[in-house]
């Protein structure tokens, strides 16, 4: 499989700050097949954890926090049940050790992993699949779904990701599915051996979930911020040298540009 990670791989969690809130956020990339029963297939996952500064009330920021991440991506199929052993190892860390879990649709992620998981069932599935059945009378509101639980911010009626971004000033533009689906990007990495095409999802995915992270903070009451946010910024500063799609000409001409120096 391919790991990058700045926290030493699936399972761990970050050193806290003193007084710091914790949130994770997961997003979880899947092949839709609803032909037969549990016929969706997971081929790549990321894990987003973010420490939010001790402050009474609400946080307000004009640029994006920093951030730890592990993304993993499978190289073949019979791969999937280690695939799901390592999100199962990072979903269960977030359990444990943060104070906000995030997701979009994160019910169908866990319901996934679960399917995917060959009988062999991580408990920590389970576990975060009763926290999200319950998240909604948990006085400390520590599971938050942004695809059902973000309403009372917005005006549109769409819920996809994107939409929602839109609506809160979250920049996340998306250039790696400007030609292909995600589906047939994960072919040619599957097929062709296509590097790039791998690094875009891997890029996609990681968007997804940090971006679900300040939807999250923001539902919550926790995160503000008046100026647009550019999400592949933060991306681009954290993940410098890591993904060679970030060094991409497409990519870059997402990122604000800097002034040219003084003669």
């Amino acid at each position: 499989m391919q790991v990058i990670s700045d926290l030493g791989g699936p399972g761990t969690v970050p050193d806290r700050p003193p007084g710091a809130r914790l949130i994770a956020s997961v997003d979880v990339e899947w092949s839709k097949n609803y032909r037969i029963k549990d016929g969706n297939r997971a081929f790549c996952y990321s894990i987003v954890w973010l420490a939010l500064p001790a402050a009474d009330g609400t946080v307000k920021v004009n640029t994006g926090l920093s951030f730890w991440s592990t993304s993993v991506y499978l190289d073949h199929d019979a791969e999937r049940p280690d695939l799901v052993d390592a999100a199962a190892r990072d979903i269960g860390a977030a359990v444990a050790g943060a104070d906000l879990i995030a997701g979009h649709q994160l019910c169908s992620d866990l319901a996934v992993l679960t399917a995917n998981a060959a009988g062999n069932v991580p408990p920590a599935l389970p576990a975060a699949r009763r926290a999200w059945h319950e998240r909604r009378s948990d006085p400390a509101g520590r599971v938050i779904d942004t695809r059902f639980d973000a309403g009372h911010l917005l005006s549109g009626t769409s819920r996809r990701l994107v939409d929602v971004c839109g609506e809160l000033h979250l920049d996340v533009t998306q250039p790696e599915l400007a030609r292909k689906s995600m589906t047939a990007l994960h072919r040619d990495w599957l097929e062709h051996g296509d590097t790039q095409a791998r690094e875009r999802v891997t890029v996609l995915n990681l968007r997804h979930s940090l971006s679900t992270a300040y939807v999250a903070m923001r539902a919550a009451g926790l995160l503000a911020w008046q100026q647009q946010l550019n999400v592949n910024a933060s991306l681009a500063q954290q993940w410098a040298g890591q993904v060679g799609w970030l060094d991409h000409p497409t990519f870059r001409a997402l990122l604000p540009q800097r002034p040219p120096a003084a003669q």
